[in-house]
């Protein structure tokens, strides 16, 4: 039976994945020590949907571990909006874990995630191609030699468009 499935609760079952950030740089070690490729994709991904799921796929292919940075509550009021996010960190680690292709899921209370960047040291680092190989996280990554993988996005989704779509029915 798989862990999902023998756990009473969802939310039990995903907390294996869970790396908490005063966690990140031994659990990293550990899997560096096992000749692992890591690999890092960080945001808010509040609002998950199939842009999401699409970015997140393509940065499991890079490497054997995924891991998912995910931005605070706090983090996100400060760089996106007060009202933000619609779906609490809680529930956004939950979803994030429940997904096969992510290996684990960590949070930052930064607005980005370069702090964390230099816990992990990844050796790829997946961002989506509205910031480009020259994002905030690129000099970062490159500073202990790994490399920024570009994602397209796939055209007419983001949570922004989602919340203006959903506002729009609301009229």
């Amino acid at each position: 039976m798989s862990r999902l499935l023998s756990a009473e609760r969802f939310s039990d079952a995903v907390r294996a994945k869970y790396i908490g950030p005063d966690e990140l740089e031994e659990k990293v070690k550990e899997l560096k020590g096992q000749g692992k490729t890591i690999v890092t994709l960080n945001g808010s991904f509040d609002l998950m949907h199939a842009g999401h799921l699409e970015m997140i796929y393509q940065a499991s292919l890079q490497g054997d571990v995924l891991i998912v940075g995910l931005n605070t509550d706090r983090s996100i009021q400060a760089y996106k909006s007060p009202l933000r996010p619609i779906i609490p960190l809680e529930y956004r680690l939950q979803m994030m874990a429940a997904l096969e292709m992510v290996d684990f899921v960590t949070w930052f209370d930064e607005t980005d995630p370069r702090e964390m960047l230099k816990k992990v040291q990844p050796h790829v680092h997946v961002n989506g191609a509205e910031y480009g190989a020259n994002c905030i996280e690129a000099e970062t990554v490159r500073s202990f030699g790994g490399r920024i993988h570009i994602v397209e996005l796939v055209p007419g989704l983001s949570t922004s468009q989602v919340i203006k779509k959903i506002q729009s029915l609301c009229g």
